[in-house]
């Protein structure tokens, strides 16, 4: 065993420095804050972005609930998405507290800008779909994740996923900036909700947990 370890200790000095690889969760951090889509920021992980594909394509959401939509470029790569995927009638809700993306998102049919928080959110506009989708990804503190994921946990459709975004905060030693984050609120939201399990299969997809969503991909099992 010491002499694999020195074996390739020796292979990595041989390797010149300039040709080196080397990341880790705070350097993709610095770089998704640099994302756009469609030249409109859309600060996303990069693995994130290619599991939302996979699992649009598997469940066929007819309704995205999208909590926290910044400038709108997440909100037009989940239309773009719907298209690709010829999803009929589908709707993309985005719920914010500011009209900033409306300019963005204007000529996209699919989307339906709300500005007056997820609070204020009727879940009656939900009844008329048959597979709900759900992305938590607003300011990221404990109180505003458990508080959103408590109310919309019911309209998320058997088979669909509650998706719970930047648990990653904790790991990169921001969790007092939001009193604990996301991964608090799922702490004590996954005992009391045994109609959810935390999806591994695309959690661990890149590796343990290689996802911002840390344990975020809630699957609805009954």
């Amino acid at each position: 065993m010491i002499k694999i370890h020195n074996f390739l200790r020796n292979l990595i000095r041989r390797v010149p420095k300039n040709e080196q690889v080397f990341f880790n969760s705070s350097t993709i951090y610095f770089g998704h804050q640099k994302i756009t889509y469609k030249g409109i920021k859309s600060i996303r992980c990069p693995f994130d972005y290619v599991i939302y594909q996979m699992i649009l394509s598997e469940v066929r959401p007819d309704l995205i609930i999208e909590i926290g939509t910044n400038q709108g470029g997440s909100a037009i790569y989940l239309s773009d998405l719907m298209d690709n995927l010829k999803i009929e009638g589908g709707e993309i809700h985005s719920i914010d507290i500011n009209n900033e993306a409306f300019e963005n998102v204007k000529d996209y049919n699919r989307i339906h800008l709300f500005t007056a928080g997820w609070e204020n959110y009727d879940l009656e506009l939900t009844k008329k779909f048959e597979r709900i989708l759900v992305i938590e990804d607003a300011s990221h503190t404990y109180e505003c994740s458990k508080g959103a994921i408590e109310k919309f946990a019911s309209v998320v459709t058997k088979g669909s996923y509650l998706i719970v975004e930047d648990g990653i905060v904790e790991d990169l030693g921001m969790s007092k900036e939001f009193n604990g984050g996301p991964l608090k609120a799922l702490r004590e939201f996954l005992p009391n909700h045994p109609e959810f399990m935390v999806d591994r299969k695309w959690c661990d997809l890149f590796g343990k947990n290689g996802t911002f969503n840390v344990n975020g991909y809630l699957r609805k099992i009954n």
